[in-house]
């Protein structure tokens, strides 16, 4: 199954409203993604990606108008969008490229995100699939604070294609349930 990241991303429900739609959903994401993997990390900075590219990269994605998204319809789109569906898409469409070379392995690992803290509330802490020859991150989960790392890794396993895997963790993971779930 080769399938494009245009036909990837169309699934994703839309959160905005059908009225006020200028730009079609797998069109913006798609050039978010083009611009983070040219080095583009702000709203801004992924706009003007799409404006300094102009007509031809417009018409490519599937703008309609040949004008690509501004900042705040950027901003807008990514405060309703259900991250974990996008992130389930993006997932699946660097695994299926992936797929072509079965020599890749897999390491897990959690960190808490710098600046998370708020207080006395925790950090967020998210557990991270991360595919070294590619440096790519295949699937991340947040961490809840009333579970840990083996709980969520067991869960991130159950997702991830491990079947003829090399997978990597720390002493953490050195458990009977999850070298089991590796294993099978």
């Amino acid at each position: 199954m080769n399938q494009s990241l245009m036909e990837i991303l169309h699934p994703i429900p839309d959160p905005r409203k059908p009225r006020g739609i200028r730009h079609p959903l797998p069109a913006m994401l798609a050039l978010a993604i083009l611009a983070i993997l040219a080095g583009h990390s702000s709203l801004e900075a992924i706009a003007q990606f799409g404006r300094d590219h102009g007509y031809p990269l417009a018409f490519a994605l599937g703008f309609r108008r040949g004008k690509t998204p501004t900042k705040s319809a950027f901003s807008k789109l990514f405060r309703r969008l259900d991250i974990d569906a996008f992130e389930a898409a993006l997932s699946l469409w660097l695994r299926l490229r992936q797929e072509q070379d079965d020599s890749w392995a897999i390491a897990l690992d959690g960190k808490t995100l710098r600046g998370s803290r708020v207080g006395e509330a925790p950090g967020i802490h998210l557990l991270t699939a991360f595919v070294p020859t590619a440096a790519t991150v295949i699937a991340q989960m947040r961490v809840d604070g009333k579970t840990n790392e083996h709980k969520a890794a067991l869960r991130l396993l159950g997702i991830l294609p491990v079947e003829g895997k090399v997978v990597t963790a720390d002493a953490m993971f050195t458990h009977r349930d999850f070298a089991q779930k590796i294993r099978w």
